[in-house]
């Protein structure tokens, strides 16, 4: 039985080996979110360091945009694979689509706004946007770990 299948079968009829499985894919996003509000706090030192104020506020200002970005995608995507699968939903496809197009809109005004202020400023916002590409990779290295350590 592939992955897909497992998710169109009621939790009942699932083994107990592939009900853990999905407990531990919903605990990612939550995971991600808070490795992105602590890396945001580690790397403001950085920030600071290379760019004086005018970057490390720029740097908040991405990373602040970047969590509310990454949020708002998972909150996307689960509305529109449940209207997808739930014919019933409740949610509207083009309120869906609206959330989408809202979030590059953030991030475009933003960055606009920061870059005619200041370039430091528009650099550390760059480094802010990059905040989830890090909070993922510190997921997949502690994916890696816990795979590791269940098979020794």
């Amino acid at each position: 039985m592939n992955e897909r299948e497992h998710f169109d079968q009621p939790a009942e009829t699932l083994s107990a080996e592939t009900r853990s499985e999905l407990i531990a894919y919903n605990r990612i996003i939550p995971r991600v979110l808070r490795n992105m509000m602590l890396l945001s706090i580690l790397l403001l030192a950085p920030a600071f360091w290379f760019y004086r104020w005018p970057g490390s506020i720029g740097f908040a200002f991405g990373a602040a945009v970047s969590y509310v970005n990454f949020r708002s995608l998972t909150r996307g995507v689960e509305g529109l694979t449940d209207r997808i699968v739930n014919r019933n939903s409740r949610e509207k496809g083009g309120r869906i689509i609206l959330r989408f197009l809202v979030r590059y809109g953030l991030v475009g005004a933003v960055a606009y706004a920061i870059f005619k202020g200041s370039s430091l400023a528009f650099r550390g916002f760059l480094w802010g946007l990059c905040v989830p590409a890090a909070a993922l990779m510190v997921e997949a290295v502690w994916e890696g770990y816990t795979a590791f350590r269940r098979t020794s």
